[in-house]
């Protein structure tokens, strides 16, 4: 049976409300069929005060076993590196970060605040904010470059904004049945069967892009054009299993004729949320797009586009249905 603690830190609590949401498995499944031992949750948990603490500090001692650290939201650093604006169970959340991340098997980040730092951590960051092992792209974060677990592996993140539930309890599932070894991490430590594809794959407006045929504004649904030219989508750019995965096995951003902010992204909020940024795609000279697709190049892809545009059929001009 693996244990699992999980805290929440700054800023965030949206992932702990979408794991509760899971359903491939729900977190019944995972304690019931899958022997997880959650030993605290912040929805979840039914110790409180010194019951709480105790519980904490006998894992942080290692006088009871802690298989899996999962932490959500960013570690707080402010004021002058003490922490003390976040604190939790009468200390600075960093300084429990820093005892249950060395004495857990294995460390998951959920979400993106935990993986990258998130929004708290922009220009000027006054909280202090950072995420577990990286801040933003740059690799080091609160636990530093070459903190291992005691099972000898980097900080796992899952990031999102919120994570899918589905995408957390999975991977709960692969560590607690002792196949840690069979997740492949990307650069960002992010398991690659999950962010090697991209939001893109499996977008119904996909066909749109091939065809360079762009919608000019909201509320039409899936019915025409991508929002990728106009409108800001970071579908093309973002490592996500968004439209493979389908949130409430139902839909997703795009399906639903809003575009792809790019949440498992370490630039989230891309552009530091500029006045202008937010659902407007940033362009060089007023028609080159200033991001292009991972693996394109700026010229590649204007070539590429005006020959698409050129091919594009009657019908991807049309407005279309599709349920």
């Amino acid at each position: 049976m693996a244990s699992v603690l999980w805290f929440q830190g700054g800023a965030c609590s949206g992932n702990t409300m979408s794991f509760l949401n899971a359903e491939e498995p729900n977190v019944v499944d995972l304690i019931v069929d899958f022997g997880l031992d959650l030993i605290w949750h912040p929805s979840l948990g039914l110790e409180l005060g010194n019951n709480a603490q105790k519980l904490f500090w006998d894992c942080a001692k290692g006088e009871r076993p802690l298989d899996i650290f999962v932490f959500e939201g960013t570690v707080i650093e402010a004021p002058d590196g003490t922490g003390r604006m976040d604190m939790f169970a009468g200390r600075p959340m960093k300084d429990w970060v820093t005892d249950l991340a060395n004495a857990a098997q294995i460390v998951v980040a959920i979400g993106d605040c935990a993986c990258f730092g998130g929004i708290p951590a922009m220009e000027p960051n006054p909280s202090g904010s950072t995420g577990l092992q990286f801040h933003k792209r740059q690799k080091g974060g609160f636990l530093g470059p070459d903190f291992t677990s005691r099972m000898g592996l980097p900080v796992i993140n899952i990031p999102g904004c919120p994570a899918h539930p589905d995408w957390i309890t999975q991977v709960l599932v692969a560590l607690a049945t002792g196949r840690a070894g069979d997740i492949t991490l990307d650069d960002l430590h992010r398991p690659e069967t999950f962010f090697k594809s991209f939001t893109q794959t499996g977008c119904t407006r996909v066909q749109f892009f091939e065809y360079k045929q762009s919608t000019y504004s909201f509320g039409e649904g899936t019915r025409t054009g991508c929002l990728f030219y106009e409108l800001g989508c970071r579908g093309p750019m973002t490592h996500s299993p968004c439209n493979r995965i389908l949130w409430n096995r139902q839909s997703s951003k795009t399906r639903a004729g809003m575009p792809c902010l790019g949440c498992t992204e370490p630039e989230f909020p891309h552009f530091d949320l500029a006045p202008g940024t937010v659902f407007k795609t940033q362009k060089v000279s007023g028609a080159i797009p200033k991001e292009v697709p991972e693996g394109s190049d700026h010229l590649t892809y204007m070539a590429h586009a005006a020959a698409a545009r050129i091919a594009a059929p009657q019908w991807s001009k049309e407005d279309m249905f599709v349920v």
